[in-house]
């Protein structure tokens, strides 16, 4: 077993007079003094590199009494001391000179452990040598890894959570935040009829508002009763308290049933902008596979949309304490009291959005109860501000407000529309033919339900969606004048959201029945609802202002504000949108309190198939200019129109 570490080796002609040297020095009483990089310095060197790198064999060792100590014990010791800490060796830096006393050398030796959450810990301790000219060895004690642990001691960790912050509505108000809610438990010693239990349970679960509680799945709950200990607690469901207090005169007294309290990070409403806020809950499998160092069995952390992306935010940064523990009996351990480093938490920011509750709500119960994929966004036209976000049922969660990608069908007339006016090409009063059915290069476009109107205004063609008068009218707008005038309402802009977004892909330079295809929104164009409605608040408003969501943190790079929009192009189609609810396709909004409502309706094919259409409608009333979006929805006045109509009487209350 090697006794030392030999650098840079000296010719034997100038060891002599060094060693006669210290020799004397030492003759004439105790003297400290420097060395070089040779003798001890090398040595400490070597143990700090084999130390992070698990091979000591270079390195001699000695116990304080002078006894040899193998390498392999050394190493299987620092492990064992370093405790909590083994799986991260702290990186370690020589300080100054090595010190020397007769035949003992110290060094300082600087530590820094990386700590679960970014926490790092530093500090000095003195490695101590034994030896003489270049012949040392490291007295290995358990005070060179810490100066407060002893034989038998390890490191240990001690993790504190942060405090989750909140996104906040627009007020500055708790959006998600802690709400109580009531875990329903069955005690299956306690139960002599476990299908007549499962039946009322299951009675009182449905009658449990749906933007209160998703439906209760009570199918296993006999095998789960079955299969548990008699003493368990089986989980039945967890319900808000809101809801608990809808069903609790129903289940209270039920054999075996038990309702212990808590609180969980939710929204006001099952339902309040879902996709878009994600959800919090407690670490998963894959988040600690994924992320060791970050998260610890029974964090809260972020899963999707805004509690995702900004997880590291929220949830501040934990508190970390390392103390010194010991072994104690049947292989247990136990503290010893003493605390050599602490980190307090950090509390987590809150993400501030856009969000206003009352338009949310409405918006949320505008969908509710549909069957079918379909979304609704909802923007303040006079500073862009998105007041909603909701997807119906049929999302499973995913955020089709922001980040669907589908052909806008007839909404996208206003567009055509602005760039007609635009070119001098149309006025309200214009005559243009509306036939059954019109060819472009031998392909048939038609009407819905195959109506034709004959000669008559622009304005009664676009009130009335007349596919075969803007299927004439598409050569007027060249091969990209639809993309121009897209682009001058926000589409296919760069938005900085602060979350995903689909800002929209227009047709452009096609051929002459790809562009007649487009002026009535199929064809290769593409949208999403916030897209679209950003559009529509860019002509209330008079030009294209970027959607916001996130006020703090506030993205860092928007899209620049448009140029304003010729008035008189302006005024025309506020115009024709106010004759789509007066005489047209969505009159069934021409009595919904408040302002004048402005709009286009939108039945746009997804495929080679007529009959499979998604339905749209596009509009403002007062300072809300929104986008309803249904999947497969057929006719948008039986389905779009309808939704747009209860979200905004949701919004007069």
């Amino acid at each position: 077993m090697p006794l030392s570490y030999p650098v840079h080796p000296r010719r034997q002609s100038r060891r002599r007079p060094i060693a006669a040297l210290v020799a004397a020095l030492l003759a004439a009483g105790a003297v400290t003094g420097c060395s070089g990089e040779d003798g001890p310095g090398s040595t400490v060197d070597a143990f700090l590199s084999g130390w992070r790198s698990g091979d000591l064999q270079p390195v001699g060792f000695l116990a304080p009494t002078g006894a040899r100590v193998p390498a392999a014990e050394v190493t299987k010791q620092l492990k064992a001391l370093s405790g909590d800490l083994a799986a991260t060796p702290p990186t370690l830096e020589r300080t100054g000179e090595v010190t020397t006393a007769g035949d003992i050398a110290t060094a300082r030796v600087r530590l820094t452990w990386a700590l679960p959450g970014g926490a790092r810990w530093a500090y000095e301790n003195p490695v101590r040598l034994k030896g003489s000219g270049d012949q040392w060895q490291v007295i290995w004690e358990p005070a060179v890894v810490h100066e407060k642990l002893t034989e038998g001691d390890h490191l240990a960790l001690r993790r504190e959570p942060a405090e989750r912050a909140a996104v906040l509505d627009a007020a500055g108000k708790p959006v998600v935040a802690p709400r109580p809610v009531v875990r329903v438990q069955v005690a299956p010693g306690e139960v002599k009829d476990v299908p007549g239990l499962v039946r009322k349970l299951d009675a009182a679960f449905k009658a449990v508002r749906p933007a209160l509680s998703p439906p209760v799945d009570l199918s296993d709950l006999p095998r789960r009763l079955k299969e548990a200990d008699r003493d368990a607690l089986v989980e039945v469901v967890t319900l808000r308290d809101e809801a608990y207090r809808q069903v609790k005169s129903r289940i209270y007294d039920l054999p075996g049933t038990r309702f212990p309290t808590d609180q969980l990070m939710l929204a006001p409403t099952r339902e309040f902008a879902r996709a878009l806020l994600g959800s919090v809950d407690q670490a998963q499998a894959d988040d600690l596979q994924a992320h060791p160092d970050r998260y610890a069995r029974g964090d809260l952390v972020g899963h999707g949309g805004l509690q995702g992306r900004y997880d590291e935010r929220l949830r501040g940064v934990p508190g970390v304490t390392v103390i010194t523990e010991r072994p104690a009996a049947e292989g247990a351990t136990e503290p010893t009291g003493t605390e050599v480093f602490r980190s307090d938490p950090k509390p987590g920011q809150p993400v501030r959005t856009t969000l206003d509750v009352a338009t949310q709500n409405a918006a949320d119960a505008a969908l509710r109860g549909q069957t079918r994929r379909s979304a609704l966004v909802a923007v303040r036209i006079s500073d862009g501000a998105v007041l909603a976000t909701a997807n119906g049922p049929g999302a499973a969660g995913e955020n089709l407000a922001f980040t669907a990608q589908v052909p806008p069908g007839s909404t996208f007339k206003m567009v055509s529309a602005l760039g007609l006016l635009d070119r001098g090409a149309v006025t309200p009063q214009t005559t243009v033919n509306c036939p059954k059915t019109a060819e472009v290069d031998g392909r048939i476009f038609k009407n819905s339900d195959n109506f034709a109107l004959g000669a008559v205004p622009f304005a009664t063609d676009f009130a009335k969606s007349c596919n075969t008068a803007f299927t004439a009218l598409a050569p007027q707008l060249g091969p990209d004048g639809l993309a121009q005038a897209g682009r001058t309402l926000g589409l296919e802009a760069g938005w900085d959201l602060g979350a995903d977004v689909f800002t929209g892909k227009i047709s452009a330079n096609g051929e002459r029945t790809e562009q007649a295809a487009a002026a009535i929104g199929q064809g290769t164009t593409l949208v999403s609802p916030l897209a679209m409605a950003g559009a529509t608040a860019a002509v209330a408003r008079g030009r294209f202002e970027q959607p916001k969501l996130l006020l703090d943190p506030a993205p860092g790079k928007p899209a620049p504000a448009g140029p304003a929009l010729k008035p008189e192009s302006v005024a025309a189609l506020k115009t024709l949108m106010r004759g789509v609810v007066t005489a047209g396709t969505a009159t069934a909004l021409a009595k919904v309190p408040g302002e004048p409502v402005h709009g286009k309706t939108g039945t746009a094919e997804y495929d080679n198939n007529p009959a499979h259409t998604h339905a749209w409608f596009v509009g403002w009333q007062g300072d809300v200019a929104f986008a309803v979006f249904v999947e497969q929805g057929g006719s948008s006045t039986a389905s779009a129109v309808p939704i747009a109509e209860r979200f905004l009487r949701g919004l007069a209350r």
